[in-house]
This record gives structure tokens, C-alpha cells and sequence, in this order.
């Protein structure tokens, strides 16, 4: 194989691992906007479908409050947990792949 043909391959390589790997953060992106967005228009929705449930107390706060108050904040750190977690698992899964190609290809 000559050098040119050894550029060429790498470069398609490369494209091809940055396009998978592009294509998969994006749909880690999208479950976590979707999980964000769920708690962010779910709650306005629930006062307005239950309010009943919404006003009932716990522990000193309706659940309204409890929820917007004091658990919204470490659902987003969860969300932010889970994405940086996968979002690192995914590039080392596509290192991975790109080192095995490149064994095969050798």
C-alpha cells in the first residue's frame, strides 16, 4: 500500500469515527434535553391536571414547592452526571473501535 493510499484510509478513518461518534452524542444529547424538558413543562402541567396532588404537604412544603424547590436541582445533576458519564463511555467505546479497525487494516 503506498503512502498516499495510508493518508487516504486514515482520513476516511477519521471521518468515519468523528461521524459515529457525533451521531451517538447527539442522541445522549436529545434523552437528556427530553429528560430536562419533562420536569421543566411536566410541572406547570401537573398543577394544572392535578392540583390537588400538586398542594398536598410534605414535609412543610406543598409537593409544588418540594419539587421545584428542592429536587429540581439534583435531577439536573443527575441528568449532567448521566451525560458526562456516557458522554466519555462513547468516545472511549469509539477509540476502541477506531484501534481494532486499525489492527484489522494493518
Amino acid at each position: 500500500m503506498s503512502l498516499d493510499q495510508t493518508k487516504e484510509n486514515d482520513f476516511i478513518h477519521r471521518e468515519e469515527f468523528l461521524h459515529g461518534l457525533m451521531k451517538r452524542q447527539l442522541q445522549l444529547s436529545i434523552s437528556c434535553a427530553a429528560a430536562f424538558l419533562l420536569l421543566l413543562f411536566g410541572m406547570p402541567l401537573l398543577n394544572y391536571l392535578a392540583p390537588e396532588m400538586m398542594a398536598l404537604r410534605v414535609g412543610g412544603f406543598t409537593l409544588s414547592w418540594l419539587v421545584l424547590g428542592i429536587l429540581f436541582f439534583p435531577y439536573v445533576w443527575i441528568i449532567a452526571r448521566v451525560f458526562i458519564t456516557r458522554s466519555m463511555a462513547l468516545e472511549e467505546a469509539e477509540v476502541r473501535n477506531a484501534e481494532e479497525g486499525n489492527r484489522l487494516n494493518s
